[in-house]
């Protein structure tokens, strides 16, 4: 029944994205289509088969409510996401609104105001691979920076900008606003699932993939928990894949 659910869910899914492959939905709806079965009337029917007519009207039964639970399901988290994304757009008024604040106190004060130190980093490869050095190779390895105009957001710590002088000539960076972390992930956002590279077509594949454990079931919730540097900043990051530019 699961299965014949996720089928079924697949297949609404693709409906609405039809760019996506249709070859896991061929496989799964052959496999668990639940038979229709159409009888003469008045012809005779064996036990087995009425005993199988039974078991599939059961099955479609089944497979109607789960289904009827599963979309009240994807609603209700739909309504929870626009209710973040509207605290999360106040979050960020506001925590602009303080920053011009404190800058007009410290201009009437005389003073000087001292911006807050950043927490997050993207950093970018412009140099290849030829004639690289092992310790600088290995570094960006570790970094996920394998390929040359990748990028990355990474979190600033005293390891990671230790890090980052090693490869101080092979990479650029700087700290994005929250305008460059909404664009690079709605333009270039890939996700990692199954150690595959995946489009982030749909809230349901941030879902599947942190939204039990880490509570992130949409875009703007991947997008807050990168640009502030949440709890789950970790899990979060590693969800995606490195970002593919283009040379300017």
């Amino acid at each position: 029944l699961a299965q014949a659910v996720a089928a079924q869910v697949i297949w609404d899914g693709l409906c609405v994205h039809p760019s996506a492959s249709l070859a896991l939905f061929a496989g799964m709806a052959e496999r668990y289509m639940i038979r229709k079965n159409a009888i003469a009337e008045g012809a005779k029917v064996p036990e087995l088969v009425k005993l199988r007519i039974a078991s599939d009207a059961a099955l479609a039964e089944e497979k109607e409510k789960a289904l009827v639970a599963k979309e009240k399901e994807l609603a209700e988290q739909r309504e929870a996401l626009k209710k973040r994304t509207a605290e999360y757009e106040k979050e960020y008024a506001d925590h602009k609104q303080q920053l011009i604040d404190l800058r007009r106190e410290a201009k009437l004060g005389g003073n000087f105001f001292v911006e807050p130190e950043a927490k997050l980093l993207f950093v970018i490869r412009i140099v290849g691979i030829i004639k690289l050095a092992p310790k600088p190779r290995k570094v960006l390895q570790l970094l996920r920076l394998r390929q040359l105009h990748n990028g990355v957001f990474l979190k600033v710590n005293k390891p990671i900008l230790q890090m980052l002088k090693l490869v101080q000539p092979y990479v650029t960076y700087g700290y994005p606003s929250l305008k460059t972390v909404r664009e690079l992930l709605y333009k270039r956002g890939y996700a990692k699932v199954n150690k595959q590279r995946i489009p982030i077509s749909d809230n349901s594949v941030i879902s599947s993939s942190l939204g039990e454990k880490q509570g992130l079931h949409g875009m703007e919730d991947l997008v807050h928990e990168i640009y502030t540097v949440g709890p789950n900043f970790k899990q979060a990051n590693n969800f995606l894949w490195p970002f593919k530019l283009s040379a300017p």
